[in-house]
């Protein structure tokens, strides 16, 4: 992979994404994608054989609690002490507006 990108290839990827640019944004930006693709072409010359592939660079560990099996509140004490219930569970109004 080659670092260089020509200013006109940079105006044809901007119209791919109907971008209009002006000729001082063409040339900033031409830059900044010659300096992005020598960084890429870099990367691609590492020899990376003797690392393992990882999804993360840091070690993660997990920090939720563990699962306990608490009491929890009564069903039937809840559902009274709600507006609208029906066969053990609440009942609300409809979403979109339409008939139960």
């Amino acid at each position: 992979m080659s670092g260089e990108i020509s200013r006109d290839e940079v105006a044809h990827v901007a119209s791919l994404a109907r971008l209009r640019l002006s000729d001082n944004e063409l040339d900033t930006f031409t830059e900044q994608l010659c300096v992005v693709l020598e960084t890429a072409a870099q990367l691609n010359s590492l020899d990376l054989s003797e690392v393992p592939p990882m999804a993360q660079p840091y070690p993660l560990t997990n920090v939720l609690r563990p699962d306990l099996i608490v009491p929890s509140l009564d069903r039937d004490e809840v559902l009274a002490q709600a507006p609208g219930a029906e066969d053990g569970r609440f009942r609300v109004p409809p979403a979109l507006g339409e008939a139960p």
